[in-house]
C-alpha cells in the first residue's frame, strides 16, 4: 500500500524528514518496506533553461530540419538543430542543455553535443511531451510571456516534490488502509512521544470538514431498496446534477500519481481520492442510465450474465450481490462496475453510492470471480460502517467543488441494524504483566485517549472502554494492550539483564523429526504425500478376519453410513485415493500417509479399551517411471514395493530384519511379505485383492504397504551411527546360477549365504530369474551375485575358491541346489 507523505502531512502537523517519518510507522507495527521520491514532472526539469531563439535558418542537408541559434544566458549563443514546424526567431522556448534527461514515449535518453546531419547541435529546444508537463508533440513548446534567458524551467512550472511509503499492511488493520488511517497512528505515535517527554497536549488529526453539505435542488432523487441486508449491512447514496466531467486538476492528479494511480477524469479521480483518504470504497453511476430510477441491492440467479467494465461477460455464482436497477444488474458490489452504468464524459446527473457490504459475501464473489479491486480489498476485510456518510458527503463537495453540479434530493441512507462498537475491560496489571515493565497508569489513559478508544468508566484498578468500529481487530483485552504497546513503543521497553527459562526435554527417538525425515526420503522418491479422514465406512471391513465388529470404534451419532467407524487401517483411505485420482485420468500414483488407526479391546477396562496406533502407508498403482519413444512405462509390482519399504527401513537404521512370506497372510492381499524384529511384525507388504480394491471403486491393480511406526520408532534407538576406513583393498564378484525348487525363496538363498560365510561375504544380490525351456519340471533358477572382501588384505584366488565351494555346498545341502 502506497502512501503519500505530503498527503498524511495534510491531516496531521510534522515537518519530520520522510527517513524519520518511516521509521516512526515501521516502528508502530505499519512497516515502510521503501521510501521513493516522487516528482511531478520527472526529473523536476533539471537541466532545462529558457532560451531565446535569434535565428533560424534552413538545414543545408535536411529538408524538414532547421539550424538555429539561441541565447540560454550563457557567454555565447547554442547552435541546436531542430525539427520542429513551428519553431521562429525571437520565441521564448525551453531548451534542455548538455546532460539534461530527456523523457519521451519511447524512453529516456541523455543530451549531447553531437553533429545532425552534419551540423553541430549543443541541446535540444523541448515540446510539451518532451518536458513531462503535457502529452502535445506537434511542435515545440512557445512560451506566451518573456523571460530572462537563462532561468531555470522549474521556476515556471508548478512542480510537487513528494515522499511515497510503500507500506507492508498486515491483513488485520483494514483500519490503516488509508491516508486518514495512517494519519491516525501516526499522530497518537507523536503524541505520546510527546507526552513521555512532559507535553500533555496531544497532536491531533485534522479531518477535512464536511459541515458545509447542504441539500441545493430536489430535481433528482433515486430510491434505495435493500433486499439482502445480511449482505448489505449499510447502502448510502446521493445524486448530483448539471456535473461536467472532465480533467482533474493537477492538485488532484498529482495526489493520485504520487499513490501509482492513474487520473481518468474528475469524478472517477475524485471516488478513487476519497477512497484512499479514508479508506471507504464509492462508486459513481450515470444517474440517467438507472432504470426507473431505482436502486435494487439483490442477488440474481444463478448463472445470470454481466459484462463488467472491462468488458468481460461473467456468469454470477448465485450468492453475488449486485447493484440493480429496475430491470438490469449495474455492478458487482463492493467488487466491479459494470461497463453500462459508470461515468462517461457525456454524464451529467451522477448517483453516489458509499456501503458496507458483508465481508465474507465479497471475499466469495472476488475469489470466485478471480478479481482483486481496491474496494474488494478493503470490503472483505471489515470497511468502517460509520464512515460511509462522511465518506459521501467529502465526495459530494469535491464533485460540486471541481465538477460543478447541485446535490439534489435528501440523503438515502439503509442502515436497518447496527453493527455496534466492542467493549472491552482492560486492567492495568495485565498491561504491566505483558509488558514486563510498570506503565504507569496516566501514560495508558493517555494512548487510550489518543488512540481513538473511548473511556467508558475507569477505577484504580483499570477501565472499561469502548473500541471505535473501524478497529475491527481489537475486541479483547490483549489486543488493547498490543495497541497501547505498539504507541508507547516496543523500544522503550528495556532488555532485561536476565533471561528466564524452563529446560524442556525432547523425546529420544524424535518422532517428529523422524517422520519429517522420512517424508522428505518418499517425497524425493516421487510420492505425494495422502491425509484422509479418520473416519471411514464399516462396510469396507466386512468379511475380513483381522477386524472383528467387536474390535470397531463406533460413533454415536455418525454423520452418514459411510463415515460411522474410527478407521482400523490406512488402506481403504489409499484406495480412495486411488479411485479419486483414476476417474480423473491420473493413473500411476506414488503415495504415503502418516495417520493413526484405531481399534476397541473389550477384555480391557476403563479408558485403555479403546487403543490407536500410528501407521506408515506406502501405495502404488499404474505404471513406473515416464513413458517414451524409446522407454515405454513399466507396471509396478511387489519389488517395487519392497524396495521403498527397505530404503525406509535402512533410512532409519533399522537393518536386523528377516522377510517371513506367511502362509496365510493379511487377507486383503493376494500375496504378500512381512517383515519382522524381535518377533514382531514392524511391516507388510503385497498385492491388494482385486474384490478389496472395487470396494473403494478402486479398478487397478494396488500394490501396498503398512508400517507399524510405533515399533520402528522404538527400534531406531538401537541405531548407532560408527564410522569406519574405507577398505584398502578390492573386492571380488563371483556368480551362481543355482537351479532349485520352485518353492525355494531368494531370502532363503540371501540367510545361507550370510551365514555360511560371515567374514569376507559382504553383498548377496540377485540378478536373474528363470523358469521354463532346458529346465527340470518344478525347477527354477536364480542368477546370484557375490561380493567377497578382505578389509586386511588381497583375497587370493585359493581362498575365494573355497569359499564359493562352500557356499555350493551349504546350497546343495541346504536347499538341494545344483548349478545350471
Amino acid at each position: 500500500m502506497k502512501i503519500s507523505y505530503n498527503w498524511l502531512k495534510s491531516y496531521v502537523n510534522t515537518d519530520l524528514p520522510a527517513e524519520e517519518a518511516g521509521k516512526i510507522l515501521t516502528d508502530i507495527g505499519l512497516e515502510v518496506e521503501a521510501i521513493e521520491k516522487f516528482e511531478s514532472i520527472k526529473g523536476s526539469l533539471k537541466g532545462y533553461v529558457v532560451g531565446k531563439v535569434k535565428s533560424k535558418d534552413k538545414h543545408p542537408n535536411a529538408d524538414k530540419l532547421s539550424v538555429t541559434t539561441v541565447d540560454v544566458g550563457g557567454e555565447r549563443d547554442l547552435h541546436i538543430v531542430c525539427g520542429a514546424p513551428n519553431v521562429a526567431a525571437g520565441q521564448t522556448v525551453i531548451v534542455a542543455l548538455e546532460g539534461s534527461i530527456v523523457n519521451t514515449p519511447a524512453g529516456e535518453f541523455v543530451i549531447k553535443n553531437s553533429k545532425i546531419r552534419g551540423e553541430v547541435s549543443e541541446g535540444m529546444i523541448c515540446a510539451e511531451d518532451e518536458m513531462g508537463i503535457g502529452t502535445s508533440h506537434e511542435g515545440i513548446l512557445v512560451l506566451d510571456k518573456e523571460y530572462k534567458p537563462g532561468t531555470p524551467a522549474s521556476q515556471l512550472f508548478d512542480i510537487e516534490e513528494d515522499y511515497t511509503f510503500e507500506i507492508g499492511l498486515t491483513p488485520n488493520r483494514i483500519d490503516a488502509a488509508s491516508h486518514i488511517g495512517v494519519a491516525r497512528d501516526f499522530a497518537a505515535a507523536l503524541s505520546a512521544a510527546k507526552y513521555l517527554q512532559g507535553g500533555r497536549m496531544g497532536v491531533p488529526v485534522e479531518k477535512p470538514a464536511v459541515d458545509k453539505y447542504i441539500k441545493e435542488t430536489d430535481e433528482l432523487f433515486v430510491e434505495v431498496i435493500v433486499e439482502d441486508p445480511g449482505a448489505c449491512h449499510r447502502y448510502s447514496g446521493v445524486c448530483i446534477t448539471g456535473v461536467k466531467v472532465s480533467e482533474s486538476p493537477a492538485w488532484l492528479k498529482n495526489r493520485l500519481k504520487a499513490i501509482g494511480q492513474s487520473p481518468i477524469n474528475n469524478v472517477v479521480d475524485i471516488t478513487n481520492f476519497v477512497l484512499h483518504e479514508t479508506g471507504q470504497p464509492l462508486h459513481a453511476f450515470d444517474a440517467d442510465k438507472i432504470n426507473g430510477k431505482k436502486i435494487v441491492v439483490r442477488k440474481p440467479g444463478k448463472g445470470t450474465p454481466f459484462v463488467t467494465l472491462d468488458g468481460v461477460e461473467r456468469k454470477l455464482s448465485g450468492d453475488d450481490l449486485m447493484i440493480c436497477d429496475d430491470t438490469n444488474g449495474m455492478c458487482i458490489a463492493g467488487v466491479f462496475g459494470g461497463v453500462n452504468s459508470g461515468v462517461s464524459d457525456a454524464t451529467t446527473q451522477i448517483f453516489l453510492e458509499s456501503a458496507r457490504f458483508n465481508p465474507v459475501t465479497i471475499r466469495k464473489t472476488a475469489r470466485f470471480h478471480g478479481l482483486n479491486t481496491g474496494a474488494s480489498f478493503r470490503f472483505e476485510r471489515g470497511s468502517d460502517p460509520e464512515m460511509t456518510l462522511y465518506a459521501m458527503k467529502r465526495a459530494a463537495l469535491l464533485i460540486k467543488e471541481i465538477a460543478g453540479g447541485k446535490i439534489s434530493g435528501d440523503i438515502v441512507d439503509v442502515y436497518p441494524e447496527k453493527i455496534l462498537p466492542f467493549d472491552v475491560s482492560l486492567t492495568y496489571a495485565e498491561v504491566n504483566k505483558v509488558a514486563g515493565i510498570e506503565i504507569v497508569t496516566d501514560v495508558v489513559d493517555f494512548i487510550v485517549e489518543v488512540l481513538d478508544i473511548q473511556i467508558l468508566n475507569k477505577s484504580a484498578d483499570g477501565m472499561q472502554l469502548r473500541v471505535p468500529r473501524y478497529r475491527a481487530d481489537v475486541t479483547r483485552e490483549i489486543d488493547v494492550i498490543e495497541e497501547v504497546l505498539r504507541i508507547y513503543g516496543f523500544n522503550n521497553i528495556p532488555i532485561p539483564d536476565e533471561v528466564r527459562s524452563s529446560l524442556s526435554y525432547l523425546p529420544s527417538p524424535d518422532r517428529e523429526k523422524l517422520r519429517n525425515l522420512i517424508s522428505d526420503h518418499l517425497t524425493a522418491n516421487g510420492f505425494s504425500e495422502a491425509m484422509n479422514n479418520s473416519l471411514t465406512s464399516s462396510r469396507y471391513y466386512e468379511g475380513l478376519a483381522e477386524f472383528s465388529e467387536q474390535s470397531f470404534v463406533r460413533l454415536l451419532n455418525p454423520l452418514s453410513k459411510d463415515l460411522d467407524i474410527m478407521r482400523l487401517n490406512l488402506l481403504f483411505g489409499a484406495l480412495e485415493n486411488i479411485a479419486h485420482n483414476a476417474n480423473r485420468q491420473s493413473q500411476d500414483l506414488a503415495l504415503y500417509e502418516f495417520g493413526k488407526v484405531y481399534c476397541y479391546d473389550a477384555s480391557k477396562s476403563g479408558l485403555k479399551k479403546f487403543k490407536e496406533r500410528e501407521m506408515l502407508a506406502i501405495t502404488l498403482s499404474g505404471k513406473r517411471g515416464v513413458e517414451t519413444w524409446n522407454s515405454p512405462g513399466r507396471d509396478t509390482g511387489v519389488f517395487q514395493l519392497r524396495n521403498n519399504v527397505e530404503n525406509v527401513l535402512k533410512r532409519l537404521g533399522v537393518a536386523d530384519y528377516s522377510t517371513v512370506t506367511p502362509e496365510t497372510g493379511a487377507s486383503y492381499f493376494d500375496f504378500s511379505v512381512e517383515y519382522v524384529v524381535d518377533k514382531r511384525t514392524v511391516a507388510r507388504a503385497g498385492k491388494v485383492r482385486k474384490d478389496i480394491a472395487k470396494r473403494a471403486d478402486a479398478k487397478q491393480d494396488v500394490w501396498y504397504a503398512e508400517m507399524e511406526w510405533d515399533i520402528v520408532v522404538e527400534l531406531t534407538k538401537r541405531s548407532k551411527v560408527r564410522y569406519s576406513e574405507l577398505p584398502k583393498y578390492p573386492g571380488v564378484r563371483r556368480d551362481f546360477a543355482l537351479v532349485v525348487e520352485k518353492q525355494v525363496t531368494y531370502a532363503e538363498i540371501e540367510e545361507i549365504a550370510y551365514q555360511t560365510e560371515r567374514k569376507i561375504l559382504k553383498k548377496v544380490g540377485l540378478f536373474d530369474v528363470y523358469e521354463g525351456k532346458n529346465l527340470p519340471e518344478g525347477k527354477k533358477s536364480y542368477a546370484v551375485s557375490f561380493i567377497l572382501q578382505d578389509e586386511e588384505k588381497t583375497l587370493t584366488d585359493d581362498r575365494i575358491e573355497k569359499t564359493m565351494r562352500r557356499l555350493l555346498a551349504a546350497f546343495s545341502e541346504k536347499l538341494g541346489a545344483v548349478l545350471r
